[in-house]
């Protein structure tokens, strides 16, 4: 390549003076792809290890086979049902580049080795003799008497995907729905994929989402991990049900025009010994870097060793086994802040130097270059969206643009400025132009994905937006006859928050599960210091379903939201032009695309004849109103209202005239 600069730096001045980091770190990628595409043919044949590896029926060879990678291991043995458990009957024999392997004849072992059969690998190495589950596992279960965990040879229906041929359309806003399977129901237990297909997708579709985030797939020893902690990246969560119940779960969203993306944790593994991959072919640095690098200093976890091709190998075919065997539509990739730098994202300010040089983990960045352009390459149409906080250049950017080739961001700055404002402002110092320079202060050119708030500011020790607003409250004051100051104040702001959120900070919106309805309380999964109790670890449906509590008034709210803006398609709209900001008032108006949207955080200010500047003149007209009774509000608006605008000689502008009411946002539209 003569011209090192790449499209990247064309497209942004900023990056000039570190040119040739970005083309290093583009030539790396190139690099490591053609060593791959030698290796393997190409990147698609490199991430097929998942047929390769693990126990599989082959039917070609009339055999089971069954194989590991395990370098530093003296010894493999397989053990299980299928031979009573005999630590040393079925040895594996050694091949080349430390792959082991085993040839059952099918013959011999069909009726011992059947669907259900539990097996587990046993290894010789210089730790001893170790009884592990295989790292490609596609099954995990445990025996609830003695809480073990083994691998089950889980023999599949031949799940029937005729029909299945959705793609997302990236022209259609993101609305992403973040879910979790277990604590989907209302029940005091764990909920399956069966009763989140039957009961959770319905409401989804209805509420007006078109994406659905599915978190802890992958199996986790702990439930209380939030599915951050997994052991076997093959295997989705037993707990949940079968396999084939999962398929069908996501079958059945397409079905329904929602698309499944799965929150996927390749920024660290579980320690566990005898769940996970740690030590297992009896060394430190088989899947992890060897010593304290290995070992995130956060989250009690084994950092993967990206510059391995075994460990590229690994986590490719993990992303291209969700996506062929369970057709999920793209991933949410979990703490890519911490996979590309070795202090983990710690270490700001940032600058150019500490994104491209000091720091950074050269390996962790052409891994996620990798797994964009092979999710992409399985599926044009798949959503990749980053957990990053710390603006890494390019992350949004397609990989032979020098970027990293995600398709959004997460705007994780968003909550943390409406927790920190609800916590430590009063209302009436709030700044709200500060509301609006928060919101829009992102590259317009680099999808984010905004949201108020999500899974993490719900979990124990913190609090909803909806609890951090109304509080105790919530217990006594939310049906619909009761009037209640403190209520009354949360439903209105929470609806503006949400509403400033969507309509300005990203390109695509995501909220957890239950919070469009201000679902109470926080979450907290059963443990020993709550008694194992399930009561925080599920969802209150009943709450929004019944007609006398106001919760109906924030789903209604929500509902309405993403119509409006789905419809208008403020989200991708260009950059918002600022109308009006008025801090004694607490007002501010911009507008966006063909709207013109009016926000009053004031206390009590409620000002008739309020006016404001608008763009053209004629005839608007009021087409959303956080103030309806049916969202909840006071009624104050007259809806019939007609608005038409005047001009202002001694500016020259046009001008509009409104009853600017407190604690509300309006919206308007020009019709003539």
């Amino acid at each position: 390549m003569k011209d090192k600069t790449l499209p990247i730096v064309k497209q942004d001045p900023w990056l000039e003076p570190v040119a040739d980091e970005v083309f290093n770190r583009y030539q790396r990628y190139l690099n490591r792809l053609a060593e791959i595409e030698n290796q393997a043919g190409s990147l698609s044949h490199f991430a097929n290890a998942y047929t390769f590896f693990g126990l599989h029926d082959c039917t070609k060879d009339s055999a089971y086979i069954y194989r590991e990678w395990a370098p530093a291991a003296h010894a493999l043995f397989l053990t299980g049902d299928f031979n009573s458990w005999n630590p040393e009957s079925h040895p594996l024999t050694r091949l080349e580049n430390g792959i082991w392997e085993i040839i059952l004849p099918k013959e011999e072992y069909k009726k011992s080795l059947k669907a259900g059969s539990l097996f587990k690998v046993i290894v010789h190495s210089d730790l001893g003799v170790q009884f592990r589950i295989p790292a490609f596992a596609q099954r995990v279960v445990q025996n609830i008497e003695t809480r073990d965990f083994a691998a089950e040879y889980y023999h599949s229906t031949k799940f029937k995907w005729a029909g299945d041929k959705f793609h997302f359309d990236h022209k259609a806003p993101l609305f992403i729905y973040e879910a979790h399977i277990g604590m989907a129901q209302e029940k005091g237990e764990v909920s399956t994929y069966r009763e989140f297909t039957e009961f959770v997708l319905p409401r989804i579709k209805e509420a007006g989402y078109n994406t659905i985030q599915l978190m802890a797939i992958a199996e986790h020893p702990f439930y209380g991990s939030f599915g951050y902690h997994v052991s076997n990246f093959f295997a989705p969560s037993s707990r949940f049900g079968t396999p084939d119940d999962l398929k069908e779960l996501v079958k059945t969203a397409h079905s329904m025009g929602l698309a499944v993306i799965m929150d996927i944790v390749h920024s660290h593994a579980i320690k566990n010994f005898n769940e996970g991959l740690n030590y297992l072919d009896g060394s430190d640095h088989q899947y992890f870097h060897p010593g304290v690098r290995g070992n995130h200093p956060d989250w009690d976890s084994k950092l993967f060793d990206y510059g391995k091709m075994e460990v590229l190998q690994f986590l490719l075919s993990n992303l291209k086994y969700w996506m062929h065997e369970f057709h999920f539509d793209g991933f949410r990739f979990d703490g890519v802040g911490s996979m590309m730098y070795f202090h983990h994202g710690h270490d700001g300010p940032f600058d150019l130097n500490k994104y491209f040089v000091q720091g950074v983990e050269f390996d962790a960045i052409t891994y996620l270059q990798l797994a964009n352009k092979l999710v992409h390459s399985i599926n044009p149409s798949a959503i990749t969206i980053a957990e990053d906080v710390t603006g890494m250049p390019g992350l949004t950017n397609p990989v032979d643009d020098g970027g990293l080739g995600f398709d959004y961001r997460l705007g994780m700055g968003i909550p943390d400025f409406w927790i920190k404002t609800l916590k430590e402002q009063p209302d009436e110092y709030w700044d709200v132009y500060q509301f609006y320079q928060t919101l829009i202060n992102r590259k317009f050119d680099s999808n984010t994905l905004a949201y108020a708030e999500s899974h993490d500011q719900a979990l124990v020790g913190d609090k909803t937006l909806a609890f951090r607003l109304m509080d105790k409250e919530m217990y006594y004051h939310m049906k619909k006859t009761d009037h209640h100051a403190v209520i009354d104040r949360g439903i209105a702001l929470h609806k503006m928050i949400r509403f400033f959120t969507i309509a300005l900070g990203g390109e695509g919106y995501m909220n957890f599960m239950g919070n469009e309805f201000g679902h109470p309380e926080w979450i907290d999964f059963p443990r020993e210091g709550n008694h194992w109790n399930f009561h925080y670890a599920r969802r209150q449906w009943s709450l929004v379903d019944s007609p006398i509590l106001k919760y109906e008034y924030l789903a209604k709210w929500d509902k309405a939201m993403l119509k409006l803006i789905g419809e208008h398609g403020i989200m991708k709209a260009d950059f918002p032009e600022l109308l009006n900001h008025d801090d004694w008032n607490k007002t501010l108006v911009f507008k966006r695309g063909d709207l013109i949207f009016v926000f009053n955080w004031h206390v009590n200010h409620s000002i008739p004849d309020y006016e404001f500047n608008v763009p053209e003149a004629g005839e608007y007209k009021l087409i959303f109103n956080s103030d309806c009774l049916d969202f909840g509000g006071y009624g104050r608006i007259n809806e019939s209202s007609r608005y038409f605008s005047y001009y202002y000689a001694a500016a020259n502008v046009n001008r509009l005239r409104i009853y600017n009411v407190n604690r509300a946002v309006m919206v308007f539209k020009k019709i003539k």
